[in-house]
């Protein structure tokens, strides 16, 4: 199993961006499923006066799905890929957002310790090479007592799911990515799945980075027991004011 990383990784999306939004589109309940995860972050008050970090924004459906449940957020995106970026700067309900684009490596250097009330992070984490140390970032960019959702495909572990998933991405995901002109890319999704975490393993992840109040959150239709949400929350000490 070859994986794509660093500048390799950004590049695939990068080419892939132009079929990106369409693709994923033709998934049921994709959209549906990233609104119901930023909601989990239970963001009161619509937003008013949060700072969220959209980490791996991508296309900005996350985004989106994020203005969608506390619009009046101040939300920043960021993304390792430009050509994803400029999808989502040319959305025009995306209009009011701060996009970044940095490797999420870089942005211990670019953003404060504290600089944000609430995380989100969507197909983010199976594609780092150093989860850890991104979690490490994460509770050092939050507010004590902050936020984070992290929605992601990360199997159950249940034989049944794991097969799920590669029949769907063998009939579908990965002949449309080659259609697409983009079979590499597709490829290294499935793979990137099957190759990381199960979900109970990621809650684990989580607790070792000093993570409280972690929950596991299933999604309904094809993907139950193949995406879910974690949600979690920093403890005092964690992250200091901007």
């Amino acid at each position: 199993m070859t994986l794509l990383r660093g500048d390799a990784l950004s590049a695939a999306f990068d080419h892939g961006s132009a079929a990106y939004d369409r693709l994923v589109a033709a998934s049921p309940g994709y959209h549906a499923h990233l609104r119901r995860s930023a909601r989990r972050l239970g963001l009161a008050a619509e937003g008013r006066g949060l700072r969220v970090l959209d980490l791996g924004c991508g296309t900005g459906a996350s985004t989106a799905a994020l203005l969608a449940a506390a619009p009046l957020a101040r939300i920043t995106g960021v993304d390792a890929s430009m050509g994803m970026l400029d999808r989502a700067k040319a959305k025009n309900g995306l209009a009011g957002v701060d996009f970044v684009h940095a490797p999420v490596e870089e942005l211990a250097d670019r953003l404060r310790p504290g600089s944000f009330d609430a995380v989100f992070a969507g197909y983010l984490f199976r594609n780092l090479g150093d989860p850890d140390k991104t979690l490490d970032l994460v509770s050092n960019l939050l507010v004590p007592g902050g936020r984070l959702a992290v929605h992601d495909y990360t199997l159950s572990g249940s034989p049944v799911h794991r097969a799920v998933w590669n029949a769907v991405c063998s009939v579908i995901i990965q002949p449309a990515g080659w259609l697409a002109g983009d079979a590499e890319l597709y490829r290294h999704l499935r793979d990137s799945v099957t190759g990381f975490d199960t979900a109970p393993a990621f809650a684990r992840r989580l607790c070792r980075a000093g993570f409280a109040d972690v929950r596991v959150s299933p999604l309904p239709g094809w993907q139950t027991g193949i995406t879910h949400t974690f949600t979690a929350r920093t403890t005092a000490g964690a992250g200091e004011g901007p």
